[in-house]
């Protein structure tokens, strides 16, 4: 995978000024940053760029602003990154113009310099010329490190790429190399967990992944409407009724292509929707009219640990059930530990993406188990729809 996109490896960047695109997008209260993750993840990417002797300007947004509001400014940010990177980080005040170019006229090599928000711009978003030009004043070169942003045409994501030679970061890097092992290079059979309340979200994602995969569990909310379509009583679970013609022509669809589809064969059913609510489990013939489907049952569990022991690949995108009130977690926490421990045994190639995913998986406490956790949301889900993503087809080597 890696031999298609030019990386740090094809870069001397001793004395050059390198543009680096990260995701510095943090969740912030009262001015500190309360999940330091994805500046975890592009401390490697600064940190050998500096070690190589190149001036290291990051590039960034942060949030959606509508021009510049210091509530949205990256400034908190930088120094907790520079507590991170256990480096001086330098702050310009702007992206563009005399306070970025004299910053970065300032550098010496090995010095890392954050600019502000790029969205303090509008036409960071636009993809404007004269903006992208602005910027390409200030570098040598270009760094994408931002996979979560890749989905995304904007300036310092994708124009940059068509100014200035462009590289792909560690990050951007590992992404990649995951993704194509899971689903455009699989070791196979590959199996498919795809969970979650809704599937209009996700029509996309199913008809391009029952093409690529062996098998395919559908769980959570999702499962309701497939479960709907065929006939079955759901009492009142979440389900959205008007897509049951799209849930028989994905069936379809996944019958034809030879991908087997795996649904519940029973569930738990709660009459309120709350933390430790009276449940039982009941097979899908006997779901009381009044009751709620809130996880997959015992047998479907067996089923779905059956199903992960004939793959060689898993491919991982939203939880089974109501994960986020107890005991509604089983499910998801019993599939998601079986092929952890499958992973670590060398049995099994396991790829996951999406927050509630993430969030299932470190409620399970095997998050760095699988093979590869991707923190990106919208890029990770339009990967798995098959769409190219502008800030990786930029990167490609010519």
């Amino acid at each position: 995978m890696s031999k298609t996109f030019r990386t740090l490896d094809d870069v001397d960047a001793k004395g050059k000024r390198v543009l680096l695109r990260v995701d510095l997008n943090v969740p912030m209260e009262n001015g500190r940053v309360t999940d330091a993750t994805r500046l975890e993840r592009v401390a490697p990417t600064i940190t050998e760029i500096s070690a190589k002797g190149g001036k290291v300007i990051l590039l960034a947004h942060f949030g959606r602003p509508k021009g510049r509001d210091p509530k949205e400014s990256l400034k908190p940010v930088a120094t907790a990154l520079a507590e991170v990177i256990k480096k001086e980080v330098a702050f310009a005040d702007d992206c563009i113009g005399e306070a970025a170019q004299k910053a970065v006229a300032a550098m010496k090599d090995g010095d890392i310099l954050c600019l502000e928000n790029t969205r303090f711009h509008k036409e960071e978003e636009k993809n404007d010329p004269a903006f992208v030009a602005e910027l390409a004043k200030l570098g040598d070169i270009w760094v994408n490190d931002a996979f979560s942003a890749a989905h995304r045409a904007h300036a310092t994501t994708e124009g940059l790429g068509h100014v200035l030679p462009a590289y792909a970061g560690r990050t951007m890097q590992a992404e990649l190399e995951a993704l194509g092992k899971a689903l455009e290079h699989p070791t196979k059979p590959v199996i498919a967990i795809i969970g979650g309340a809704k599937v209009s979200t996700k029509i996309d994602l199913l008809e391009n992944l029952v093409k690529k995969v062996d098998a395919m569990v559908i769980g959570g909310g999702m499962a309701n409407t497939f479960l709907h379509a065929q006939g079955i009583g759901i009492g009142k679970s979440l389900a959205e009724k008007d897509l049951a013609a799209t849930a028989l022509r994905i069936m379809e669809k996944a019958y034809e292509a030879n991908c087997a589809i795996i649904l519940p064969v029973d569930a738990i059913v709660a009459f309120h929707f709350a933390a430790n609510a009276p449940s039982h489990a009941y097979g899908l013939d006997a779901i009381p009219p009044e009751g709620m489907i809130l996880d997959v049952g015992p047998q479907s569990i067996e089923r779905i640990i059956a199903a992960i022991d004939d793959a060689a690949t898993l491919v991982w995108n939203g939880p089974l059930g109501a994960f986020e009130l107890p005991p509604f977690d089983r499910g998801t926490v019993a599939a998601a530990r079986h092929a952890a421990a499958r992973t670590k045994a060398k049995k099994l190639i396991s790829v996951a993406g999406g927050g509630d995913t993430v969030a299932a998986l470190n409620q399970a406490g095997v998050a760095q188990d699988f093979t590869y956790v991707s923190t990106a949301g919208g890029a990770f889900l339009e990967w798995m729809e098959g769409k190219p993503l502008p800030g990786v087809e930029v990167l490609r080597a010519q």
